[in-house]
């Protein structure tokens, strides 16, 4: 579990304890303001000085939690660490031939115990790869001194190995698969409504070669929705796999692949293709398929028959059958359950590609080919149709919350999860694991 200080250590019942923030002799030259000992204003680029740690000063425990908690309000976590770094390396020569090793030997271990309570109290912002990219620059320029050499190696082991401990899991917030296929539903819903007819267009604008170089759009192409959207599917693609990987035990992680089956299965008979495909891509994922033990206690028929209806052969021809059968239903549909239909969006975007190209083209005699157009017009306008019915099941916002915020892995922290709950089998996957914990 992630470390944080205790607030009685940082604070008293009056507020920030002063005692913990005392000025250093070039406080005055640095741009920090002390009121009765207390820091009560500086410079941003001042107040990251006072966080970075030399030869013979370590900032308080205090002033590193509260700085990095809200410093983000004024620069971005990586931007920040990247500052870090570029100050460390210019201020300890880091950048040298030839490395003054005694100074590094006072100076490596204190870096390194700021990066490790930063990894410990805030280990999301390491989801970033431009935070893990600094954080192995910095580890590497301290690491030739062979006395803190293999305190740097246990250092990165054990920020690298499996990721920090979500506090809660799916299950304890939604037991129901029927529940979360209706609260996955609202979310797509939602979602849909926000996607404007001229994202579709605009997001595959191209030069009009009758009219020299100019873009057909001089304004920058709106295709803000349109693209979140490609992220909430990407999102719940990941959440469904680090769910199926937290879990410790084998019987645990079956018993959520077998959940979120079951919610895939209610996804389809609601007519949310684009969660149901979400979650089928989520437990495809390689850090998941690899866990055969995990597997074989999971009765899979089911599964089967969902991946079945969404086998991408004869261009997904069975998606697209249940699909038409989905549109029908919803045409004749008496209430909004029977008009939901929620398509795969990323094949839907493919055949909206397709047919922008047909427009984009004009004919011989440099006309707009219109008829193109109509066929444009009647796939986005059904699309409209879609997105406009009314989400009929009750939200619940406590798993709507969820869905949206609960920390996902990267694709690096799925494998170390993955490679923990069960051992790498060949070669490639033992030299990956071991890349991934030392590098």
């Amino acid at each position: 579990m992630p470390q944080t200080l205790s607030s009685a250590s940082m604070f008293t019942p009056c507020g920030f304890s002063p005692h913990h923030l005392h000025p250093s002799k070039d406080d005055d030259k640095g741009g920090l303001i002390f009121q009765d000992g207390n820091l009560t204003s500086a410079s941003l680029d001042a107040l990251i000085q006072h966080l970075i740690p030399t030869a013979d000063y370590y900032p308080e425990k205090a002033y590193i939690f509260t700085f990095l908690l809200s410093s983000r309000l004024f620069i971005e976590p990586h931007e920040l660490l990247s500052r870090v770094c570029h100050k460390c390396i210019e201020q300890q020569q880091l950048d040298d031939p030839v490395l003054d090793k005694a100074r590094i030997r006072k100076f490596g271990p204190k870096i390194l115990q700021l990066l490790t309570e930063w990894t410990e109290t805030f280990p999301y912002d390491f989801q970033e790869e431009k935070m893990i990219g600094c954080l192995k620059d910095i580890i590497h320029r301290i690491a030739p001194c062979d006395e803190i050499n293999a305190a740097v190696s246990d250092k990165v082991v054990a920020f690298k190995s499996k990721p920090p401990s979500i506090q809660r899991e799916m299950l304890s917030v939604c037991s129901d698969p029927y529940t979360l296929a209706q609260q996955l539903t609202h979310v797509e819903l939602e979602r849909l409504s926000h996607i404007g007819p001229e994202e579709f267009v605009q997001a595959f604008v191209h030069k009009d070669p009758l009219e020299s170089t100019k873009p057909c759009f001089s304004e920058q192409k709106k295709t803000s929705n349109l693209e979140a959207y490609v992220k909430w599917f990407n999102r719940l693609c990941y959440l469904v796999a680090t769910e199926i990987c937290m879990p410790a035990k084998k019987k645990q992680r079956a018993q959520v692949i077998e959940f979120f089956i079951d919610v895939a299965r209610e996804c389809f008979n609601i007519g949310n293709f684009n969660s149901l495909m979400a979650i089928i891509s989520g437990m495809n994922m390689s850090p998941v398929s690899r866990l055969k033990k995990t597997w074989s206690k999971v009765k899979t028929a089911k599964f089967f028959i969902l991946e079945h209806q969404m086998d991408p052969t004869g261009n997904f021809y069975n998606y697209r059958t249940a699909l038409r059968g989905a549109a029908h239903r919803s045409l004749t549909a008496h209430s909004n359950r029977e008009k939901i239909v929620i398509p795969f969006f990323s094949l839907l975007i493919k055949d909206i590609y397709f047919l922008n190209e047909g427009c984009a083209n004009r004919l011989p005699n440099g006309h707009v080919n219109f008829e193109k157009f109509l066929e444009l017009a009647k796939q986005v306008g059904e699309f409209i149709t879609w997105k406009q019915v009314e989400c009929p099941f009750e939200q619940d916002d406590n798993i709507i919350h969820y869905l949206h915020t609960a920390p996902i892995f990267t694709e690096d922290g799925l494998y170390l999860a993955s490679y923990e709950s069960e051992s790498p089998e060949n070669q490639t996957e033992k030299e990956r694991w071991k890349t991934l914990r030392y590098c």
